[in-house]
């Protein structure tokens, strides 16, 4: 049985986590134009952003890629829900409302202190989001 609803609140808390916790990539397409924007690497992931489309603005949206390489699937599930709870509690971070993340996990991701985990998290968004780097979604050309 559910109490009543304190005044001057609007709507569910479903609504207002959901307004809080970014959006997530599920399609490779998002992922691959992800790919093509700025980079920052830390021990544990890399982070990879990209602003979208005009008429994509849904809030931020974020994607984890956890490959093979760093182990069977139950290592790989648990790196995932160790990054997707950073992200979740990082909720006063600056996710940028019209840009892609993608987190690409590496082992250390695992076995890192998960406070040390989220300290890393807080520093990509801030390199990734400085002024004075490149605007996200330019990367150098490689050489050929």
């Amino acid at each position: 049985m559910t109490g009543p609803t304190p005044e001057g609140v609007v709507g569910s808390s479903a609504a207002l986590v959901g307004a809080l916790i970014p959006g997530r990539l599920r399609k490779r397409a998002d992922f691959v134009r992800a790919a093509k924007g700025a980079r920052v690497t830390a021990r544990a992931f890399a982070l990879q952003a990209r602003k979208r489309e005009a008429e994509d603005l849904d809030g931020a949206r974020v994607g984890f890629t956890v490959t093979k390489k760093t182990g069977n699937s139950v290592v790989r599930n648990r790196i995932r829900r160790r990054l997707r709870e950073v992200v979740r509690l990082g909720g006063s971070l600056p996710l940028r409302p019209d840009h892609d993340y993608v987190l690409i996990a590496r082992r250390d991701a695992l076995s890192m202190d998960f406070r040390v985990l989220a300290l890393e998290f807080e520093r990509a968004l801030q390199k990734i989001s400085d002024p004075k780097r490149a605007v996200a979604g330019s990367r150098p050309a490689r050489p050929t």
